[in-house]
């Protein structure tokens, strides 16, 4: 019968479809986000800060598809207001520590985004965007987008913010 063939073709191509968009319902991203340049990643699931004072952390992985990437520093990570005219530059963890890492077809690294919940009314940031920039050193990697959902990100009174990112590890060992 020819309808198994074309029924098999439409679910294939309908699994392909929900692979790239990956978002849940409550704005969270937890799949991979396809990538042209040889890394996929992927942020989440978060162990999301209920309340204004408590400690949330959002984990970010990605995985090499394409060839060796070597990882030296810290990530590049920033969080966006809404049509991002407003941006937080995310530091690095204080006393966080950067290795050089390079990574293989295939293997996995990770890093996690720490913040503390603020209010908008604290002079908190109102993130819309987590923007994650990941450099092979070799023009693989590239800068993808998350939606944020998880609140205001607390004011430090330093005219910064208590966020920070911890340096890349490397996963799967």
């Amino acid at each position: 019968m020819r309808a198994t063939p074309i029924a098999a073709t439409a679910v294939a191509g309908l699994l392909l479809l929900t692979a790239c968009d990956d978002a849940e319902s409550d704005g969270k991203r937890t799949g991979a986000t396809p990538s042209p340049d040889g890394v996929s990643m992927e942020a989440g699931p978060a162990s999301v800060a209920p309340a204004a004072g408590d400690i949330g952390e959002v984990p970010v992985s990605f995985t090499v598809q394409g060839a060796t990437c070597t990882l030296n520093g810290f990530p590049e990570v920033r969080l966006a207001g809404a049509g991002d005219p407003a941006t937080a530059e995310v530091p690095p963890a204080e006393g966080a520590t950067a290795q050089k890492l390079t990574l293989a077809e295939g293997e996995s690294a990770s890093f996690t985004l720490t913040y503390e919940r603020g209010t908008r009314r604290q002079g908190g940031f109102d993130a819309e965007n987590l923007h994650v920039g990941v450099d092979c050193g070799t023009g693989g990697g590239g800068t993808r987008i998350f939606p944020w959902s998880y609140g205001p990100v607390a004011a430090d009174g330093r005219a910064g913010y208590k966020v920070s990112v911890s340096a890349y590890q490397r996963m799967g060992d």
